[in-house]
């Protein structure tokens, strides 16, 4: 299975952002992981889309936009014009799920939707044919360095099952405490896409944690 990996910035030199892409790209990642939160859906507070605007000349990378928001509604337009290639929205924001992935998609942009830990992957399933991508968060959203959460195998394996019974050509992406122990098995549950930020960032050779985390898969 050909996997990628998207790196995630969230946890890295924020000061020095052009830097840590630049970095990330030449390790071989496939694309970059934008969380953004509001402080409200999240305890935490992020950055807005004139940062991903910024970032966009410094990278030929997809930018992956993981909108951990309240509610995307407003904001889908902005990290669409700003340069996202993908935006990912929660089964839990308090908006129209169908709705927002409708505009995300009509905006020419990939459409991804996420769940949380607690919530019930079935949630999910009435919106695969909007999507473009599945997120399945592994840990709690909103802080880098979480433990994984075996419960998201299952949760990878029925999203999997759901689009294969549809026949829909699904990425499924997971997010939270990826590393050589954890890689393998998103990747057997039927995962392609991993979010990797602090394994990465504590690495002393990037290039080859990279390579580690997609050998990993096969």
């Amino acid at each position: 299975m050909s996997v990628k990996i998207s790196a995630s910035v969230l946890n890295s030199d924020l000061a020095n952002l052009e830097k840590e892409l630049k970095r990330a790209e030449a390790a071989g990642a496939d694309m970059v992981h934008l969380d953004v939160m509001d402080g409200v859906f999240t305890e935490s507070l992020t950055f807005g889309d004139y940062v991903v605007k910024s970032l966009r000349p410094h990278t030929k990378l997809p930018l992956d936009t993981h909108l951990m928001v309240n509610n995307p509604t407003k904001l889908i337009p902005l990290f669409a014009a700003a340069g996202s290639d993908i935006i990912t929205i929660h089964a839990e924001s308090a908006c129209d799920t169908k709705a927002c992935l409708k505009l995300i998609k009509s905006l020419g942009v990939k459409a991804g939707i996420s769940a949380n830990p607690e919530t019930d992957v079935e949630d999910v399933f009435p919106y695969l044919e909007l999507c473009d991508m599945v997120l399945i968060m592994s840990v709690k959203p909103g802080a880098g360095g979480q433990a994984f959460q075996n419960t998201s195998l299952d949760k990878i394996k029925a999203v999997r099952e759901e689009a294969d019974r549809l026949n829909i050509v699904l990425d499924i992406e997971v997010d939270g405490g990826i590393n050589e122990v954890t890689a393998p098995l998103v990747f057997a549950a039927g995962a392609n896409i991993a979010v990797v930020g602090t394994y990465l960032l504590n690495s002393g050779d990037m290039e080859q944690a990279v390579k580690i985390i997609k050998n990993s898969a096969m």
